[in-house]
């Protein structure tokens, strides 16, 4: 990161969410001659959740005091509630697994957070993800790459990104590691120096999904299956559940060698989930190739090729053919996969190059398994 004159020092907002990484990038832009703004984001916040967000707004604008920065809350509750809260909700009601947090970054941080900022006069954003943007001098092109900390990159939540927000976008603590921000922290002073990082879903906390659903989404009890179609227990309702899950449901019938089991498909007309062992999963889930839609790329153009992929976040990454399509991409494995769920965001990279991704909307079975049972979406939602 250059040191910036103050004459020509671009105006940043900063996304100040309380917590230790966006502290110490509002830290660095500072100490780098930026003119900064602290901004805390205001979300939608349902009545039966324990609201944390006084408590962050109160860290975020100590941080902002102990910096010398303007301070300012910019309040984004339609955008999250309708743009992500809502989304989630009825992605889950037609039995697909979103990702709320890649959802928030498209519609609050990287949307409507980014418009508001420029609209009040700031030349770009800051936030404290973990991921680098890099431009290249001779095209101007902007990249999205993964963070230096292999263990919390979050690339992967930021694939919806374009050139358009990565040319307006900086992540000042891309460059470090987790420790060496903490350790960035205690240098400047900062009063979240030792503060936990926030768990679970962006902007409402950790909770528990399918309580959270219950609110929103009827809860109708239905069968557990075994690979034979025999009943063997019950669940909750077929769209709380995802694949590969392997809690949250009861089994009444089973030997004393039963080994864990693992949802491989899901009816949600009918109401079931249908679990395996370990080892029948290896033929009951396998997965060869996924259709994506709502596809993005982050230079700009659709890719073609065989790249790395990662359908879950910190999943090591597999091989696959990338093949673009009129509705989106065709995604081919080069090896057959467990558990790649509907709704889910599949991440293409170039290395460390985040290229872009989709979302899941279906998938093929291996050609060399016995057919992988379908996840059916109802048609009466």
């Amino acid at each position: 990161m250059q040191h910036r004159s103050s004459q020509t020092a671009p105006h940043i907002y900063v996304a100040l969410s309380g917590g230790v990484d966006s502290a110490v990038s509002a830290a660095l832009l500072v100490k780098h001659g930026y003119r900064v703004t602290g901004a805390f984001i205001k979300t939608w916040q349902p009545a039966f959740l324990e609201c944390q967000a006084p408590l962050d707004r109160e860290d975020a604008r100590r941080v902002a005091a102990h910096l010398g920065i303007p301070f300012t809350t910019i309040d984004l509750e339609d955008a999250y509630k309708h743009g992500v809260a809502d989304q989630m909700i009825d992605e889950y009601r037609v039995g697909r697994t979103p990702n709320p947090d890649i959802l928030c970054n498209q519609q609050v941080k990287f949307g409507a957070f980014l418009r508001e900022a420029l609209a009040r006069g700031a030349d770009g954003i800051a936030t404290g993800h973990y991921a680098r943007v890099q431009r290249t001098a001779s095209d101007g092109t902007y990249t999205l790459l993964r963070g230096a900390d292999k263990n919390k990159d979050q690339s992967y939540f930021l694939w919806t990104l374009g050139q358009k927000q990565l040319s307006q976008t900086l992540f000042p603590v891309g460059e470090y590691t987790k420790p060496d921000v903490r350790a960035l922290a205690k240098e400047f002073g900062l009063s979240v120096a030792a503060k936990k990082d926030s768990q679970g879903v962006c902007f409402l906390g950790k909770l528990d999904m399918k309580e959270f659903l219950g609110h929103f989404i009827d809860t109708v009890p239905g069968d557990v299956l075994n690979l034979h179609g025999d009943t063997i227990g019950r669940h909750d309702g077929a769209l709380f559940y995802t694949l590969g899950q392997r809690h949250g449901f009861v089994v009444t019938k089973k030997s004393p060698t039963t080994g864990p089991l693992y949802v491989v498909a899901k009816d949600c007309v009918k109401n079931t989930i249908t679990v395996s062992e370990q080892e029948e999963r290896t033929r009951a889930d396998c997965t060869m190739t996924a259709h994506l839609t709502r596809t993005g790329w982050t230079r700009g153009n659709a890719v073609q090729g065989t790249f790395d992929v990662q359908f879950r976040y910190r999943q090591p990454t597999r091989r696959a053919t990338i093949e673009p399509t009129k509705t989106g991409a065709v995604v081919t494995f080069t090896e057959p996969q467990l558990a790649v769920a509907p709704g889910q965001s599949l991440v293409v990279y170039d290395k460390t190059v985040c290229l872009g991704g989709g979302i899941i909307e279906q998938t093929s079975p291996s050609a060399d398994t016995r057919p992988v049972l379908e996840v059916t979406a109802t048609e009466v939602y």
